[in-house]
């Protein structure tokens, strides 16, 4: 698979979609619960400091995407947070360490000076060792920080990197 990452444009908002709400579907990473359809997904999207988009070249498909925003505003408004999709058929591939390293060289590139991860949920293995081996830095546990989709509270591993 030949993996290309650029910018979101709106003709990208169906597949786009697609891929996030398998993660909102999931519920095992993401906050939210609604769904995204090709016009709210483009709103979106658009909204975000910066959208990437991962293309697989061979097919031109959509097979990941991240997302990145500030965490916050003023005087905290230097630091950031990111979200990352990836299509259920392709995980396992490296693309999530694509996306992130994307993300991360976007986010110096907006001027952004610390990456910072809210909720990292700590069943979340594969994400965990990716930020790991990239050198985010633990800040601690929040523990029944997520609601998982059967009911139960798990934990969130808030993260950081400075970039």
């Amino acid at each position: 698979m030949n993996i290309k990452i650029r910018e979101y444009q709106t003709a990208d908002a169906a597949q786009a979609a697609e891929v996030w709400n398998q993660v909102v579907e999931d519920g095992l990473a993401f906050p939210q619960e609604e769904n995204l359809t090709a016009e709210t997904g483009d709103r979106f999207f658009r909204e975000q400091t910066y959208t990437g988009i991962a293309i697989n070249s061979e097919d031109n498909k959509i097979i990941g995407l991240y997302i990145l925003h500030p965490n916050n505003v003023g005087r905290c408004g230097h630091i950031c947070n990111a979200s990352y999709a990836v299509r259920r058929d392709t995980r396992g591939q490296h693309i999530g360490e694509k996306l992130v390293l994307d993300c991360l060289a976007m986010a110096k590139e907006k001027g952004f000076r610390i990456m910072q991860f809210n909720a990292v949920v700590a069943s979340n293995t594969h994400a965990l060792h990716l930020y790991e081996r990239i050198g985010f830095t633990k800040l601690g546990v929040i523990p029944g920080g997520f609601r998982m989709p059967d009911g139960h509270y798990e934990d969130i591993i808030p993260h950081y990197y400075i970039l």
